[in-house]
């Protein structure tokens, strides 16, 4: 009797140790992105994210960054890594897989987004909620972000004219971006950020379009003269991204941690991560002022010029949505109106 007993109360132990322990779930999710730790969403978004993340599970989550790609793979691929499971979450580009996501492409319009990534992010998270969930719905979408204010980098002197573009080989993060520069008389060379200096000093390219936040870390204000600002209350043109992580091991999580996912994802997650851009954008606009390279402002009438040319290609992205059956019209209206109302704090 004595051994009976003490063997039921051992499984009586071990049914309470083992109950407790998956109350208790401890979970390692393994993040990755294709930048340096010192880009501006890796330092001042995703491993703040990740030590939140970790805080509020009470160290029940561990989230494991792995960054330039140490886990496998190209910038492109990203989306699909945390679509099968590759990685957990990961931060990934639509822009890299032109035609896959053609929705997000109304934020990468010609002066569509305003000069502030953390508004225009927020409107971003807006738009996705009414046309891109179903779009992404192989994924767990945490949040969408856009950067700042694209900005031209090149050899030489600063492009101060729209006529200046022409002949020039310029680096373009996406289709819209690509077609911006065409129309320009530039020869756009599409290609993930991280490819751009090595373009620039082999001379591949003559420059490129990046926001002024990751001129630092790709080292770009070493290689490139001059840089152009667009002036006014819009981008240049913008890039959509997004912070994902994959569904399966979304759901199984248990409800409580599921709630900690949730309440660090949605409008201000997204918002959070524009927000970084911006302070990079400051610190990178900073370091190449310091460095005594070239900055030039377009003036009114040079900008006038190219929104003309944005409005232009605007409508025939409309157009080209409505033939493949999307709600082109609607889908400009409506991010033109989203971005205008948190750019005036809504």
């Amino acid at each position: 009797m004595n051994h009976l007993t003490k063997s039921a109360l051992g499984a009586v132990v071990a049914f309470t140790l083992v109950g407790g322990a998956v109350a208790a779930q401890e979970v390692t999710l393994r993040c990755q992105h294709f930048l340096s730790p010192q880009g501006s969403v890796p330092k001042f978004f995703i491993e703040p994210w990740a030590e939140k993340v970790e805080a509020d599970s009470g160290g029940r989550i561990n989230v494991e960054i792995y960054p330039a790609m140490q886990l496998g793979g190209k910038p492109p691929a990203l989306y699909d890594q945390i679509r099968d499971g590759v990685i957990d979450c990961g931060w990934a580009l639509p822009a890299y897989t032109p035609g896959r996501f053609p929705e997000s492409e109304a934020f990468e319009l010609p002066f569509m987004t305003s000069m502030s990534a953390e508004a225009s992010s927020k409107a971003a998270w807006e738009f996705s909620e009414k046309y891109l969930m179903e779009r992404f719905g192989d994924i767990r979408v945490l949040a969408v972000h856009v950067h700042g204010p694209g900005v031209i980098h090149k050899k030489g002197d600063p492009v101060t004219s729209t006529a200046e573009f022409e002949g020039l080989k310029l680096r373009g993060p996406s289709r819209q971006a690509n077609k911006l520069l065409e129309t320009l008389g530039a020869t756009p060379v599409g290609m993930p950020v991280p490819a751009f200096p090595e373009a620039l000093s082999k001379g591949v390219v003559d420059g490129g379009v990046i926001p002024w936040e990751i001129v630092p870390p790709l080292k770009v204000d070493e290689l490139a003269d001059s840089h152009t600002q667009i002036g006014g209350d819009r981008a240049l043109y913008n890039t959509f991204f997004i912070w994902g992580m994959n569904k399966a091991a979304y759901n199984k999580l248990p409800d409580d941690l599921k709630a900690v996912i949730d309440a660090n994802s949605g409008i201000d997650t997204s918002a959070w991560a524009g927000r970084a851009m911006d302070q990079g954008d400051d610190l990178g606009e900073q370091a190449v002022a310091a460095r005594g390279n070239t900055i030039h402002t377009m003036d009114e009438a040079t900008v006038a010029e190219l929104r003309k040319i944005g409005d232009d290609l605007t409508s025939s992205w409309a157009s080209e949505m409505e033939s493949k059956g999307l709600p082109g019209e609607a889908m400009v209206d409506d991010a033109m109106a989203l971005v205008a109302k948190h750019a005036a704090g809504g």
